[in-house]
């Protein structure tokens, strides 16, 4: 997720280049100006011109997912809001790896390095782990949040496996329960409280401070728990159980806030908590 993060930003800053991007909110992802990246690898002078006989060209090879992309609204040279090609990461992505242009190795050289990494990790997912501990210490996370930041990736894989036990939906249901567990606990959900700290694509629980991702910690372990003993055979019982685990948190927030005399809930986000280490721009070094 972070290394997704990070390719994103590179994208969106290609030897500063400017990349017209938009953010659709019911969708919660970016689109990116596709002609405006290839222009950025070829060097092409009429990008789109480009753009139109390399879809051509994948249409015919049978990639109609990767040349199927949204039309949206960016603002064009003249100023005015025009229709234009935009796709998201994953298939600008993709078709960086059908651009023949020197520029575009450097992702090509990511993506097969990232790919291999992940075949890697199946085999031995303890890897994960520690790549995931070494990406948060080139963020500038302390060695102490990211213990805590990893405690939490485990107590939500606990939850996960005894959602997925109870017979709860991957996906929709998944969001509807964590929603209610957040609600619970934070009086907002996950979508709110992300607009509450001005995030978009960005992880919740990355920019999170310590006393809001213990209490988030608390809130889905209770959850776990009560389910266990509970043993939720509905999904209206598996939502229940979530209010149930985030309400327990809620008391714990509660009677926090009333000691320190402060909200627990802050509009801090993971550029206040440390001291990001500047990733963007950097496509074409050996630390891609």
């Amino acid at each position: 997720m972070a290394e997704a993060a990070t390719m994103t930003d590179k994208i969106a800053l290609f030897e500063n280049k400017k990349i017209r991007s938009v953010w659709v909110e019911t969708e919660e992802e970016w689109y990116f100006s596709v002609v405006d990246v290839v222009s950025a690898l070829t060097g092409s002078v009429d990008g789109r011109k480009y753009w139109n006989k390399l879809k051509q060209r994948l249409k015919e090879e049978g990639n109609e997912t990767v040349t199927n992309c949204h039309q949206l609204k960016m603002p064009a040279g003249d100023g005015k809001m025009r229709m234009t090609d935009a796709a998201t990461t994953e298939q600008l992505l993709r078709i960086i790896q059908s651009v023949p242009s020197p520029k575009a190795e450097p992702f090509k050289l990511w993506l097969a390095r990232v790919g291999t990494e992940r075949i890697e990790e199946t085999t031995d997912p303890e890897l994960a782990i520690d790549r995931a501990f070494e990406t948060y210490l080139k963020k500038g996370y302390t060695k102490e949040w990211i213990h805590q930041r990893l405690l939490s990736i485990r107590i939500r894989n606990d939850l996960t496996a005894e959602w997925e036990g109870r017979g709860v939906k991957k996906g929709v249901e998944y969001a509807i329960l964590t929603d209610e567990i957040t609600k619970a606990w934070a009086g907002m959900t996950t979508r709110q409280y992300k607009n509450f700290k001005g995030l978009k694509k960005e992880n919740l629980r990355d920019n999170m401070s310590d006393l809001e991702l213990v209490l988030n910690m608390l809130a889905e372990a209770t959850t776990t728990e009560v389910s266990k003993s509970v043993k939720p055979e509905t999904f209206e019982e598996n939502r229940k159980v979530a209010i149930t685990g985030g309400e327990a948190a809620g008391e714990a927030r509660r009677a926090v806030e009333s000691r320190t005399g402060k909200s627990v809930i802050t509009k801090q986000t993971a550029l206040d908590f440390t001291h990001i280490i500047e990733l963007v721009g950097e496509v074409g070094n050996d630390d891609l």
